[in-house]
C-alpha cells in the first residue's frame, strides 16, 4: 500500500543528507509519494550540492527532476546566509509557519514526517 512520506532535512553534514535524497529516490522509485523539505543548517549545503563536481550533485539533481524537492525553509536560508543562492537556484522557499516551513498541512494530508 504506498504511503504519502515527507523528509525533512536538518542536518548540515554532507553523509547525513545523501540519506535524505537516497531514501526520497527509494521510496518514489517504490510506488510512494515522497516530498522533501531542506530545514535548518541542511540549507547551507544546496550551495555546495549544486556545484557540478561535487559528489551528492547526481542526486540532488534527480531529486529536482523527480519533483522530490517540496521546498527550502526561508528563515534558515537567511540564517545560513544562502537565501541569495537559494533563489539564483530557483528552488521553492517555504515560509508559512513563521518563515519556517509549518508541519499542520502534511500531517492533515496523510503524510508520514521522518526528520533527518
Amino acid at each position: 500500500m504506498p504511503k504519502k512520506v515527507l523528509l525533512v532535512a536538518f542536518q548540515g553534514q554532507p553523509m547525513c543528507f545523501i540519506h535524505v535524497l537516497l531514501n526520497g529516490l527509494e521510496l518514489q522509485a517504490n510506488g510512494h509519494q515522497c516530498k522533501i523539505i531542506i530545514e535548518g543548517e541542511a540549507t547551507r549545503l544546496i550551495p555546495e550540492i549544486s556545484q557540478e563536481g561535487h559528489f551528492l550533485n547526481a542526486l540532488y539533481c534527480q531529486m529536482l527532476e523527480n519533483g522530490l524537492l517540496e521546498g527550502v525553509c526561508r528563515a534558515c536560508s537567511s540564517k545560513m546566509q544562502v537565501l541569495e543562492n537559494i533563489k539564483k537556484e530557483g528552488l521553492p522557499l517555504l515560509d508559512d509557519m513563521a518563515g519556517h516551513p509549518g508541519m499542520a498541512k502534511y500531517i492533515e494530508q496523510g503524510f508520514e514526517i521522518i526528520n533527518f
